[in-house]
């Protein structure tokens, strides 16, 4: 008969048990029944330490779910790189690309129409004020000088002969009489002055005083008598030829201007200092009126007109300084002045035209070379500045965003910002964190807030370390 299985113990082990007593069972006696034997001491063994072990197990797993909970996640770390909020000045700059000018230009023309009888190869080189650039051949000009002056001469010569009378001798003969009346009248009116002086101290009689009296008389009325006669002369003259002979006298002069004015276009010179940078015309060939002979620039100092957005042009101020970089002159940044700010905007580019004047040492700078303009809008001398990384605008044209602050448990917290003065490289922060805050520079794209951080050291200063790890562990073998 099979041994009864206690409650409790698993359907596995009832198995094995009813297994291991059929196998020990002794084979049947049909013949002579045999009295059941107790059950041997082993199979309570096998029994006992099954219900051990089974119970141990329950105990694990009842303790497990009921003491220790669910188990807790690992916090995960995030490596970033890190920087200190300064307060430092920082600028808005912007940039636009013009073109060299040279402060004065001008170019040269023939102002009469000649052959160029001598003009040298004059391109580059450096001319000064004054100096000849050409000569036109005027060989028929100063023909026709010769002849108005001439001219000149003859209606000057008409028009002295009106004023004078047309009979030369009665005007000579007039002229004398004027001078021999005045001198008369000088020497009576002498005699007379003496013979008073006499006659008031006694010495002559008065009828000696009454004879020059008269004789002074006398001299005057002839000297009237004669100014009379030249005046009356001088007045028959017909007032219309006078006018004529004055204007054909005038048309003469003029006429002698006019030729050594054109005289003086056949020499053509240098109207200011600088350099040719063109040469039009040359040597043997003939020019008309208006021909362009040659440019000359002064490239002593430069204009730099450039193109800006109409909203940085309202920033800039004649004074203004400004960096010039031109492509030829490769790593250096040469310093000008805004010397013009123009009040037209262009309405189909919103662009407004600026002049930045630069001194043009050693002459590096040629007339039409591209240069870049880089002038400064706006300026804060005490900006609180980060990182331009640092920083996750709202929307690109935005002054709103945010930035990781870590603190000492190297905790990042999103902290929300105002960004003022923008650069490449540095964002001003207008409000939301102070100098000295440590804001992730690299690492916050998408990290969560309160996440915490492991801060990284930059690549070179890393390799540094592992440098002198290798050099102190070389020196110690």
């Amino acid at each position: 008969m099979p041994e009864e299985v206690p409650e409790g113990v698993p359907e596995e082990v009832k198995d094995n048990m009813d297994l291991q007593d059929a196998r020990n069972q002794p084979e049947p006696d049909f013949e002579q029944p045999r009295a059941l034997s107790p059950i041997r001491p082993k199979r309570w063994t096998i029994l006992a330490g099954a219900l051990v072990v089974a119970a141990l197990i329950g105990w694990w797993v009842w303790s497990r779910s009921h003491t220790a909970g669910p188990e807790a996640e690992p916090v995960p770390v995030v490596s970033v790189r890190v920087a200190k909020a300064e307060q430092r000045s920082i600028s808005a700059q912007a940039s636009a690309l013009g073109t060299v000018f040279p402060r004065e230009q001008a170019t040269v023309s023939t102002k009469v129409s000649s052959q160029i009888k001598t003009m040298a190869l004059l391109k580059n080189r450096v001319v000064r004020a004054g100096d000849v650039i050409a000569v036109l051949e005027a060989r028929d000009l100063q023909a026709q000088r010769a002849e108005a002056q001439q001219a000149l001469r003859q209606a000057a010569l008409a028009l002295e002969g009106l004023k004078t009378g047309t009979i030369p001798q009665a005007g000579a003969q007039e002229e004398k009489s004027l001078r021999d009346a005045r001198a008369n009248v000088t020497t009576a009116r002498a005699q007379y002055e003496r013979r008073r002086d006499l006659f008031a101290k006694g010495a002559i009689a008065e009828k000696d005083l009454e004879a020059a009296r008269l004789a002074l008389t006398l001299a005057e009325d002839e000297l009237r008598l004669a100014e009379s006669s030249a005046t009356l002369r001088t007045a028959s003259i017909s007032p219309n030829l006078l006018a004529q002979a004055t204007v054909q006298m005038n048309q003469a002069q003029q006429r002698l201007a006019a030729l050594d004015a054109q005289l003086s276009y056949a020499t053509i010179r240098a109207p200011l200092s600088g350099v040719v940078t063109d040469q039009f015309a040359y040597e043997g060939e003939f020019a008309a009126p208006g021909t362009k002979l040659v440019n000359i620039a002064d490239l002593s100092e430069v204009i730099i007109k450039a193109q800006f957005p109409d909203n940085v042009a309202a920033d800039l101020r004649k004074g203004h300084s400004a960096l010039i970089e031109v492509q030829h002159v490769a790593g250096e940044q040469m310093t000008g002045q805004v010397s013009l700010v123009s009040r037209a905007n262009d309405p189909l580019n919103r662009t407004v035209e600026v002049w930045v004047n630069m001194k043009n040492t050693g002459g590096r700078l040629r007339s039409g070379d591209a240069a870049r303009v880089i002038v400064t809008r706006r300026q804060e001398t005490e900006a609180t500045v980060v990182p331009a990384s640092a920083v996750t605008l709202d929307a690109s044209n935005s002054d709103q965003g945010t930035v990781m602050v870590v603190d000492k448990d190297l905790v990042a917290h999103e902290t929300k910002v105002t960004v003022g003065i923008r650069t490449p490289e540095l964002m001003q922060i207008v409000s939301g964190i102070n100098p000295g805050d440590t804001v992730v520079i690299e690492g916050n794209y998408a990290l969560p807030d309160g996440t915490k951080v492991q801060i990284s050291k930059p690549e070179s200063e890393a390799g540094g370390d592992a440098e002198k790890e290798k050099k102190e562990g070389g020196e110690a073998k």
